[in-house]
């Protein structure tokens, strides 16, 4: 079994979120900060991960990502 992490990233100032999936969050987050992938994160600083959550299914990771970027900015 894998694991999969959700997660949501921000800028200095919490302004501008993005949520995504990944297989190890540690490097996702360092490749945000450093901005190693050129694309909406490194175009907004997103530098600060907020929140993740582990699952070790790909389809359940998935789905809970878009779960979550169908919410509203004030209950993410």
């Amino acid at each position: 079994m894998r694991d999969y992490y959700i997660y949501i990233m921000t800028n200095k100032y919490n302004k501008v979120l993005n949520t995504g999936v990944t297989n190890d969050v540690a490097r996702r987050a360092y490749e945000h900060r450093n901005k190693l992938i050129e694309g909406f994160t490194s175009k907004y600083n997103l530098a600060k991960l907020v929140y993740f959550e582990h699952t070790g299914d790909i389809y359940a990771a998935i789905s809970r990502e878009k779960q979550i970027k169908g919410w509203l900015r004030i209950k993410k």
